[in-house]
C-alpha cells in the first residue's frame, strides 16, 4: 500500500516506492492544498510508480514543482502533467512544461497559499527549496515550513553532486535556510524535522569537520587538493573507511566538491 500521510497543516507526504541506500525510505512527494481549496500543487512527483495513483486521487492538480533534476523525483513528471493538465516549473527550464522556469524569490499562490521560492544550489546547481509562510506545524504549532527537496534530507546528510554541486553554494544555501528560523522541514527523502534552523547549523558543522579530516589527510600524504582520482581514492578510504561499496560513489562526489573547495579556499 502506497503510504499517505499528512504532515502539516498544508503538506501530505505520498512515500513512493523506491527504498534505498541513496533514496532511504523512498522519494517524497509532497501535496501542498491549504484546507477547503479544491486544487493542490505536487512537488517531486517521482518515480513512475505506483504512488501516482495516490497523488491522483487525492484531487485535482493545478501545478507541478520540481526541486531539482534527478531521475527519482523526475521521472514521472511529463506523465503527470498529461495526466493532470497541469504545468510543470523548475529553475532548470529544460525540466519545464507549459510553464515558465522558477525564479529565486518569485512568489507563487497555487493550491490556496502562497510559495515562496528560495534558490539553494550546492546538492545540485538547479537546487531549489520551497518556503510555505502560511504553514503549520501539527506537533509544534509553529508557523511556517519549507520544503527542502534533497538539499536537507530527513536522516544523514546529503551528497554534493559535484562536478554540477557545489560545496561553496552549499554551504551558503545553508546560511540562507538557516535565516528562516525554526520553522518545519518536508525533505524529499526521510522523515519531517522540526527546526530548520538547527538542521542547517548541524549540517554546516557536519561539512567543517569533513573539511578538516580532509586537510588533515592530504597534510600527512603530503597531497594537494586536486580532484584527480588517486586523490580521491585515498581521501575517501582514509576518510569514509567505513562506506558501504553501494554509495562509495556518492563519498567520492562529495570528496570531489570539498577537494575543489579547498583548492579555491585556502584557509579552508
Amino acid at each position: 500500500m502506497v503510504d499517505a500521510e499528512g504532515w502539516t497543516r498544508l503538506i501530505t507526504r505520498v512515500l513512493a516506492s523506491n527504498p534505498g541506500p541513496m533514496t532511504l525510505d523512498g522519494t517524497n512527494s509532497l501535496v501542498i492544498r491549504a484546507p477547503g481549496n479544491e486544487t493542490a500543487v505536487v512537488v517531486d512527483p517521482g518515480p513512475d510508480d505506483a504512488h501516482i495513483e495516490t497523488l491522483l486521487a487525492l484531487g485535482p492538480v493545478d501545478l507541478i514543482l520540481l526541486t531539482h533534476h534527478h531521475i527519482d523525483h523526475t521521472e514521472s513528471a511529463a506523465r503527470f502533467s498529461t495526466l493532470t493538465g497541469a504545468p510543470v516549473r523548475a529553475a532548470d527550464p529544460a525540466l519545464c512544461i507549459d510553464g515558465p522556469p522558477l525564479a529565486d524569490g518569485e512568489l507563487i499562490v497555487a493550491g490556496g497559499t502562497r510559495i515562496e521560492i528560495v534558490a539553494t544550489p550546492g546538492h545540485t546547481a538547479d537546487s531549489v527549496s520551497l518556503f510555505l509562510p502560511d504553514d503549520t506545524a501539527l506537533e509544534t504549532e509553529r508557523t511556517g515550513s519549507m520544503i527542502t527537496g534533497d538539499t536537507i534530507l530527513g536522516r544523514g546528510t546529503t551528497i554534493i553532486a559535484q562536478p554540477d554541486g557545489s560545496l561553496a553554494d552549499y554551504l551558503r544555501s545553508l546560511d540562507h535556510l538557516a535565516a528562516f528560523g525554526p520553522v518545519a522541514v518536508a525533505p524529499a527523502h526521510g522523515p519531517m524535522l522540526d527546526d530548520l534552523a538547527e538542521v542547517c547549523r548541524v549540517y554546516a558543522s557536519h561539512r567543517r569537520e569533513r573539511l578538516a579530516s580532509i586537510r588533515a589527510v592530504l597534510r600527512g600524504l603530503d597531497l594537494e587538493p586536486k580532484t584527480d582520482a588517486t586523490t580521491v581514492t585515498a581521501v575517501v578510504d582514509a576518510v569514509y573507511s567505513d562506506i558501504a561499496p553501494e554509495v562509495r560513489f556518492a563519498a567520492e562526489a562529495s570528496t570531489r566538491a570539498q577537494l575543489e573547495y579547498l583548492a579555491d579556499h585556502t584557509g579552508g
